[in-house]
């Protein structure tokens, strides 16, 4: 169990790709997406997790977190009984300065959307901006995967 400190930004560039010293395919659901608490799912390469997040911050900043492996057989099961939304994306790992940057690039009906994240050992903790990071989005609801699944970037206005 732990509290996660995350800010996540938009990415005004593929530059970051360049930067990047890792990259792997994702596919994530929501067993529960409510506001109050998620159940993801996730494959991550040949892995599979099970995370239950509580409910942000008011400002976005922080929630509860807890996560535990679960078998890529058991993801993919789960997967299937998942609501309606399956976030398909690809993860870059990008170290910048005394941090690592985790930049989603996402496919589907979100294609076209790229987030920036990056998480902190506390909420004013001082860290470099490289020049491809855009707008910061931390607590805007509408960025969090779970909403993402429920509505998707190709349809906002």
């Amino acid at each position: 169990m732990t509290v996660e400190i995350e800010r996540k930004f938009l990415v005004n560039s593929n530059t970051f790709k360049d930067e990047a010293f890792r990259s792997y395919a994702i596919k994530q659901g929501f067993l529960n997406s409510h506001k109050d608490r998620t159940v993801r799912v996730r494959l991550k390469k040949d892995n599979g997790f099970i995370t239950v997040k509580g409910k942000s911050s008011e400002d976005g900043l922080t929630r509860f977190e807890w996560e535990k492996n679960i078998s890529t057989e058991e993801a993919e099961n789960l997967l299937k009984l998942c609501e309606e939304g399956i976030i398909d994306k690809t993860r870059y790992e990008v170290k910048h300065g005394n941090h690592i940057f985790e930049i989603d690039e996402f496919f589907g009906e979100n294609e076209g959307l790229i987030i920036a994240e990056i998480e902190l050992q506390s909420e004013n903790e001082f860290f470099e901006k490289p020049n491809w990071l855009g707008k910061e989005v931390t607590g805007d609801v509408k960025y969090y995967n779970s909403q993402l699944s429920k509505q998707p970037y190709k349809y906002w206005k």
